[in-house]
């Protein structure tokens, strides 16, 4: 391809592989039925090792095995929570020389169709992981508003996620989604700023914190939904903003919320994501019901571009207590480019 100049528009140059060891422990690490059907399970979650086990119904040292063969491939990385250790796949370096081959590797895995019951042993432990955090929210939902914070007080940041959904300029009259509401805190905002408001939250109880909140202020525009996204898409409901206010670390697979998003959310619908950053404070597991301690900002922008969408505008805001608060906007990508 040349310009009007005809000089050549050359592409930057792969990178170069020095090591061929790396490449080595690659091939080796997908040379097994079993770790193939390993990366697949981790498409969308991030799993124990003793969850892998119960799925694939294996020893935790045959499992640590073939786990250590993948990591030294460079196809998995873990991640602590409290005192368990968590496997996802491991995020693409551009500037890795094997990237495109890694990448490769996962997208064939992902055509994999899985077994019905490695299906079913999978789905139960995400079912199982959202009962902990709805058992939480019912027994503690009086206590939670003081618990979270102890976190990240939504005052802290409410100034910085009021400029962020201004600067989206929606036009009023849009209807506007938000994934566990919490209390309600942040819906007379969004019932402020945009004609239809749905609040979807799968505890009955918080739900019900969430209504007396908005009833409190005469708010009138806000309708209330018992369930999750998936209640959300069998109801066909359609959105042009979602919003997920520090709830994303209550939810089983974060990754699989955003699929449901991106089929929630109109042809310029876009998902607004406020949750804190990576940390390793592992009490507001037992205070605040978190599943995760929080997320990396590679992790989030990772599983957008899985679900459909491009990166947005991102915000950073650093806590007194050592939180870090992330907001992320992401974009739905249009029909023709998906």
């Amino acid at each position: 391809m040349t310009n009007n100049n005809n000089r050549i528009l050359k592409h930057p140059a792969p990178p170069v592989l020095h090591d061929v060891e790396s490449l080595t422990s690659l091939c080796k690490a997908t040379a097994d039925s079993l770790r193939l059907l390993i990366l697949r399970i981790l498409r969308t979650d991030s799993l124990g090792v003793l969850e892998m086990c119960r799925i694939f119904a294996i020893r935790q040292s045959a499992l640590s095995h073939h786990l250590k063969i993948l990591s030294q491939g460079g196809l998995v990385s873990t991640r602590r929570e409290s005192n368990a250790i968590f496997y996802r796949r491991a995020l693409m370096d551009t500037e890795d020389p094997l990237a495109k081959l890694k990448a490769t590797v996962f997208e064939t895995v992902d055509r994999i169709r899985l077994d019905p019951t490695l299906s079913e042993r999978l789905f139960q432990i995400k079912q199982e992981r959202d009962q902990q955090s709805l058992d939480f929210f019912t027994k503690f939902a009086d206590k939670f508003k003081q618990n979270q914070e102890l976190v990240a007080d939504s005052q802290h940041y409410a100034s910085a996620l009021r400029d962020l959904l201004h600067g989206m300029h929606l036009p009023t009259q849009s209807r506007v989604l938000e994934v566990g509401p919490g209390e309600g805190l942040l819906l007379p905002m969004l019932a402020g700023t945009y004609a239809d408001v749905i609040a979807l939250d799968t505890s009955e109880e918080m739900l019900n914190r969430a209504r007396a909140t908005v009833q409190g202020k005469n708010i009138r525009n806000v309708r209330f939904v018992l369930g999750d996204t998936r209640t959300a898409i069998e109801k066909k409901l359609r959105v042009r903003l979602m919003v997920f206010s520090m709830v994303l670390h209550h939810i089983s697979s974060p990754a699989e919320i955003l699929m449901d998003s991106a089929t929630l959310l109109e042809d310029e619908g876009a998902v607004l994501i406020v949750d804190l950053c990576r940390h390793n404070q592992d009490w507001v597991k037992a205070s605040c019901g978190d599943l995760w301690l929080g997320f990396e900002p590679e992790e989030l922008t990772n599983w957008a571009l899985q679900a459909g969408f491009d990166s947005g505008q991102s915000l950073y805001l650093g806590l007194r207590n050592g939180f870090q608060i992330q907001m992320r906007l992401f974009n739905k990508r249009p029909s023709e480019n998906l």
